[in-house]
């Protein structure tokens, strides 16, 4: 962000509105980022006419999808600045080869960082027989008390809907809301049985 403010200031650009998109990956086509679909939306009704972006691999990692945007915002009118790469959309021949030649190297360098974690992932897999994903309830500090309770009121044959009723009743929190409900009492213990 900071890159893009000073690249703004130093060629008197005014930024309007920040918008970012967070854990999409960059494979995924423009229609389907809530962020950016939102940005476009916001420029067709307010006159903006240029893009700041850090670089166009941060946008896209594929060739395709960012050929596709590029060649979306130019039919709408829209200039697609970077801070690192001059002239991004030219349409002088050598700086389009030059700008595809850079996103076929974002697309390679990606599907290496891909296939090294799925490497990783899979010699951690069969050295501990788990590695991904989240941990199972029961892993954090202070859920092994929680799950020692499900555990006890289910083997007494209370119901998943009364235990989460239950747990709720006395404060003890899910990780991840502000209730317990029947279905993760029941996933949960399934796993653990």
């Amino acid at each position: 962000m900071v890159a893009i403010r000073k690249h703004a200031a130093a060629s008197g650009l005014t930024v309007v509105e920040v918008f970012r998109e967070e854990a999409v990956p960059g494979a995924t086509e423009w229609d389907d980022r809530p962020a950016w679909v939102a940005m476009l939306e916001k420029i067709v009704g307010n006159g903006v006419r240029t893009i700041v972006i850090e670089r166009l691999d941060r946008v896209a990692r594929d060739l395709m999808v960012q050929e596709h945007i590029i060649a979306d915002l130019r039919k709408r009118g829209v200039e697609l600045v970077s801070t690192e790469e001059p002239d991004l959309g030219s349409t002088e021949p050598s700086r389009v080869a030059m700008r595809q030649m850079m996103g076929v190297f974002a697309q390679y360098e990606k599907a290496m960082i891909v296939l090294k974690l799925r490497g990783a992932r899979q010699r951690k897999k069969a050295a501990d027989g788990r590695c991904e994903g989240r941990k199972p309830y029961g892993f954090y500090p202070g859920e092994a008390q929680v799950l020692a309770a499900m555990r006890r009121l289910s083997e007494s044959g209370t119901k998943p809907a009364i235990i989460a009723r239950l747990l709720n009743d006395k404060g003890m929190r899910p990780r991840g809301g502000s209730e317990w409900h029947p279905y993760a009492v029941s996933r949960i213990l399934r796993r653990v049985a």
